[in-house]
C-alpha cells in the first residue's frame, strides 16, 4: 500500500469501528501482539491504521488468525476493514 497512512488503533478502537467486538482469545492476543511502530510490521504483529482504516500483519497466520475470529459475523460489521500483510 503506498500513500499516507495515519493512526495506530487499539482493539477497542477497532471493535467500535466496525461495530462488533473480537472474541476474547483474539483480543488477547491482539493486545499482546500489537505493534507500535508502524514500519517493517513483524512476523506475529499487527498494526491498525485509522486512515485508511486498514490492519497491516506481519504474515498470513496472524491475519488470517484476526479475519477468521470476525468473518462469520461479517454482516453485521458498519465499516469495511481492510488486511494486508507486510511482504518484506
Amino acid at each position: 500500500m503506498s500513500g499516507i497512512m495515519l493512526g495506530n488503533l487499539t482493539v477497542e478502537q477497532i471493535e467500535n469501528r466496525i461495530g462488533i467486538d473480537f472474541p476474547d482469545k483474539i483480543k488477547i492476543f491482539m493486545k499482546e501482539n500489537n505493534q507500535d511502530e508502524a514500519s517493517n510490521i513483524k512476523k506475529g504483529k499487527w498494526h491498525c491504521f485509522d486512515i485508511p482504516f486498514h490492519i497491516v500483519c506481519g504474515d498470513i497466520d496472524t491475519a488470517t488468525k484476526i479475519y477468521n475470529s470476525v468473518k462469520e459475523r461479517s454482516k453485521d460489521v458498519k465499516e469495511s476493514l481492510q488486511f494486508s500483510i507486510n511482504n518484506k
